[in-house]
């Protein structure tokens, strides 16, 4: 055993590459995975559910769009393939994380839309049409908060943020207490154990 977690800046565990196959609105994905990441060996299933019933962007999405806690790149390429005319930014923490979702970006032909960055490099005039995550849940209630607060208010003034949580780690707290920070939330569908919040201005 060893110290990482998938939130750990540079994975010290052996990659131990691998390949993880999911579709999404009838098309077929196969992403380069590796150990050290967040669900290395499969699409997660609140990352499934969000994908399933968020509301997609469409071909004439322009974006730009972000991809809070990109892990291996499901989300962010999904969202670049659904809209081929945005650009996607792709954050995570993890550096062999951001190495694969860069990677995966150009098995599906999406390298040139596709920005993946640390957080800290995004640049702060950047205002999001949409913003997509299956948060960290597990860095720690006062840690997602911090994160939520960092980002959210990068939505353009029309902009939608879809959030993934399950029931049992706490996405119905996390519902009151986005109201609570004055954000309008709607419980868009609930499937599996997981919520799916729609969350505008």
């Amino acid at each position: 055993m060893t110290g990482d977690h998938y939130f750990t800046a540079e994975p010290a565990t052996a990659a131990q590459p691998r390949e993880v196959e999911f579709s999404v609105a009838g098309r077929d994905f196969t992403l380069a995975s590796a150990a050290g990441v967040f669900s290395a060996d499969r699409l997660d299933s609140g990352t499934a559910v969000l994908l399933r019933k968020g509301e997609l962007p469409t071909a004439d999405a322009t974006g730009p769009m972000l991809d809070v806690g990109c892990g291996f790149g499901p989300i962010t390429c999904v969202l670049a393939t659904c809209a081929p005319s945005a650009t996607v930014w792709a954050v995570d923490v993890n550096e062999r994380a951001r190495d694969l979702t860069a990677g995966n970006a150009a098995r599906v032909g999406a390298a040139d839309r596709v920005r993946v960055v640390a957080p800290d490099d995004v640049p702060a005039d950047v205002r999001f049409a949409q913003i997509w995550s299956n948060p960290p849940i597990r860095i720690g209630k006062a840690e997602l908060h911090e994160l939520l607060l960092r980002w959210l208010p990068r939505l353009a003034p029309a902009g939608v943020a879809w959030l993934v949580v399950a029931r049992h780690l706490g996405g119905d707290s996390l519902h009151r207490w986005l109201v609570e920070q004055g954000w309008q939330v709607e419980r868009h569908a609930s499937q599996k154990g997981y919520r799916v919040l729609r969350v505008t201005r």
